[in-house]
């Protein structure tokens, strides 16, 4: 007789407060997600502080809502996977005081989860993972390249040496004077531009893994003050399109490089910058031209989300990993412990 197991989920590692029910690890019965975009906006750029504040003001009436929306009481929640790292410390630690309180309460096995595999895992939410495969993180703090031969099994191949990818978005972002959260708003404006500026493409040809974002973030800096000395025009689209075109090619590039020296015909992406119409585009056809299974998951399970953080806890679940109350939130943490 099979054994349904149900994982309450619990992500508050930057600025979204989730929490959700998943089944088994792929059926969704609740995704709550409590955005601070908004309160962020006016500073440019997350505030740890003010992101905890809100943290603690959601945390409570967020977990409520996803036993609600799921129909199910504490009783029947098998385990409760709460992130533990990486990501803004004081952030994690009120999600997860918020788990070892419930886990105390109910009695229930404490699970913690690393927030990367959790973005791989949103994968395992709309189709299986297929191993071995390779998985590119696109997100605000982490651009990686990880290899898998199975579930829980994560060897890094390449990471970034500096910036984030999705950071330099944000600050390419504030140099052209879109605002925050900059991604999006560079990705749709780069639609409308052409690649004039041919920004430099970092590391592409070097026999590595790793990815280095600051340089092409400083290239464009300079190009726009530079601009600016001149007394010529800004075409900030052409900006947009010429960064977007460096930061794709480079991703795409080595992803599918790495797909080839392992032998892999799989490939998924998780991340944020997952969302980006241009980076999917790229993907989507160097896949096809190499026969390729690319998978990247719906954009609301990109962004930071619970139900990423569950689907990660059910095989942890399995495979016996908890935690006692002694559990801390870990600003950095290995993927490959």
């Amino acid at each position: 007789m099979t054994i349904n197991r149900y994982i309450l989920g619990i992500e508050s590692s930057c600025d979204e407060t989730s929490v959700s029910v998943v089944k088994d690890g792929t059926e969704i019965l609740a995704n709550i997600v409590l955005s601070q975009i908004e309160s962020h906006k006016r500073f440019g750029g997350v505030v740890p502080e003010v992101a905890s504040r809100h943290h603690v003001e959601g945390i409570i009436p967020t977990i409520e809502e996803a036993l609600n929306t799921a129909g199910i009481q504490m009783e029947k929640i098998d385990a409760i996977a709460v992130t533990e790292g990486p990501g803004l410390i004081g952030a994690l630690l009120v999600g997860i005081n918020a788990a070892k309180a419930l886990a105390f309460a109910y009695d229930k096995p404490l699970i913690p989860v690393n927030h990367i595999a959790g973005h791989i895992y949103a994968n395992n939410l709309e189709e299986p993972l297929e191993f071995p495969l390779i998985s590119l993180i696109v997100s605000g703090g982490h651009t990686e390249l990880i290899y898998m031969k199975d579930h829980l099994d994560f060897e890094i191949l390449g990471e970034t040496r500096d910036d984030a990818v999705g950071e330099a978005y944000d600050k390419v972002a504030r140099t052209i004077g879109l605002g925050y959260p900059g991604g999006p708003k560079v990705d749709a404006l780069a639609s409308e531009g052409q690649d004039t500026y041919d920004f430099p493409r970092v590391l592409l040809e070097k026999d590595t893994y790793d990815f280095s974002f600051s340089g092409l973030k400083s290239a464009v800096i300079n190009k726009k003050h530079n601009l600016n000395q001149k007394g010529e025009d800004v075409n900030r689209a052409n900006i947009a399109r010429s960064f977007q075109d460096s930061v794709v090619e480079v991703l795409v590039g080595k992803a599918v490089r790495a797909c080839e020296a392992y032998d892999v015909n799989h490939l998924i992406v998780a991340g944020g910058v997952a969302s980006n119409r241009g980076l999917r585009e790229q993907l989507t056809e160097a896949c096809e031209i190499r026969d390729i299974k690319l998978s990247i998951p719906h954009p609301q399970l990109c962004t930071d989300n619970a139900a990423m953080i569950a689907a990660v806890g059910f095989y942890l679940f399995e495979a016996g990993v908890r935690a006692d109350m002694s559990l801390n939130g870990r600003s950095s943490i290995d993927i490959e412990e």
